[in-house]
C-alpha cells in the first residue's frame, strides 16, 4: 500500500495554522523550501529534516523573481502530483504551495539584499538572482516559523546567502546544511539535469571530476591559480559550451582566495554551461 500523500495548503493562513497546532502539542517543526521537479536530493534534504525535528513541511514554489528575463522560469519542470507521491515516502507531513500572488500580493515592492557574500560567483553570472532568492527564503521562513530549515549544499553560495540573512535579520530559525547528492558518476542532482541530452549527460560528470582533480592539486600545494585553470581548461576540452567560474573562495564569507597555495579551509565552486543547461558544483578542500 502506497503512502499516504501529505495535505497541500495553498495560503499562509493555512500554514500557520497547521504550524501553530504543531507549535501547540510541543511539537518541533522542519521545513525545506524547494521548487518542485524533485529528486533524491530534495529527498535527503527532507529526511534531514525529519531527523531534527517532529514535523516536516515542505514549499513548493517556483519563484519568478530569482529568475531572469532570459532564463527558465517557464520551461521550468513543474509536477506537482509526483511531487506528493515522492514526499509521502519521505515522512512529509504537510506541503505549502503557494501561488505568485499568494508569495507577492498586488503591491509589493521590498526585497532583500545581501552585501558581500552574494556578490561574485552566481551574483556575478546572474544579476539579480540572490536578490530573489534572499526575497522568498525570508518570506517562506516567516511564513512557516520553523524551528529548523535545510538547504542543500550543491547551492553552497545560495547556503551562505541564507546562513548571513538569518543572522542579519534575526530569524529565529537554525540552517542546516544537506550533503550534496550525487548521480553514481559524480553529477551532482539537479532537477535541471532534465535538459541534458544523452551525449551532454555523459559529458556532465566533467564538472565534478574538474573540481575534485582540482582540490587534489590544492592539497598537494599546487598555486590556487593554475588549478583553477587546469580546471578550466579541462571542461573545455569536455564539450563545455561556457565556463562561468572554477574559483577558490573562504568556505564562509567567500572572500576570494589565491594565486598561490592556500593556508587553510577553503570551498572550490564551478559553474559551466552544457548545452543548454547550466550545471554549479563545489567540494570543500
Amino acid at each position: 500500500m502506497s503512502p499516504i500523500a501529505p495535505p497541500i495548503v495553498r495560503t499562509m493562513a493555512e500554514l500557520r495554522a497547521r504550524v501553530g497546532a504543531w507549535r501547540a502539542a510541543g511539537e518541533r517543526v522542519g521545513f525545506t523550501p524547494t521548487m518542485g521537479a524533485l529528486h533524491e536530493g530534495h529527498l535527503s534534504l527532507v529526511r534531514l529534516a525529519k531527523q531534527r525535528a517532529d514535523r516536516a513541511v515542505v514549499s513548493i514554489f517556483v519563484n519568478p523573481t530569482q529568475f531572469a528575463p532570459h532564463e527558465d522560469f517557464d520551461a521550468y519542470p513543474r509536477d506537482e502530483a509526483r511531487d506528493a507521491e515522492l514526499l509521502a515516502g519521505v515522512g512529509c507531513d504537510l506541503i505549502y504551495a503557494p501561488a505568485a500572488a499568494e508569495m507577492y500580493p498586488p503591491g509589493s515592492s521590498t526585497t532583500v539584499s545581501v552585501a558581500g557574500v552574494s556578490e561574485p560567483l552566481d551574483g556575478a553570472a546572474r544579476p539579480g538572482h540572490f536578490a530573489g532568492v534572499a526575497t522568498v527564503v525570508t518570506k517562506l521562513l516567516l511564513q512557516a516559523g520553523p524551528d529548523v530549515a535545510v538547504f542543500g549544499e550543491k547551492d553552497y553560495q545560495q547556503l551562505q546567502v541564507i546562513r548571513r540573512l538569518v543572522r542579519d535579520l534575526d530569524i529565529p530559525v537554525e540552517i542546516i546544511g544537506g550533503p550534496t547528492a550525487r548521480a553514481e558518476d559524480g553529477l551532482a542532482l539537479s532537477s535541471r539535469n532534465a535538459y541534458l541530452t544523452t551525449a551532454e549527460r555523459a559529458a556532465a560528470p566533467e564538472l565534478h571530476r574538474a573540481l575534485a582533480a582540482a582540490v587534489d592539486q590544492l592539497r598537494a600545494g599546487r598555486p590556487v591559480a593554475e588549478a583553477e585553470a587546469e580546471a578550466v581548461a579541462r571542461l573545455t576540452r569536455a564539450g563545455f559550451a561556457r565556463v562561468d567560474y572554477v574559483e577558490v573562495r573562504g568556505p564562509h564569507d567567500l572572500a576570494r582566495l589565491g594565486p598561490g597555495p592556500i593556508a587553510g579551509p577553503a570551498r572550490i565552486l564551478g559553474a559551466a554551461v552544457l548545452g543548454r543547461t547550466r550545471l554549479i558544483d563545489n567540494l570543500p578542500v
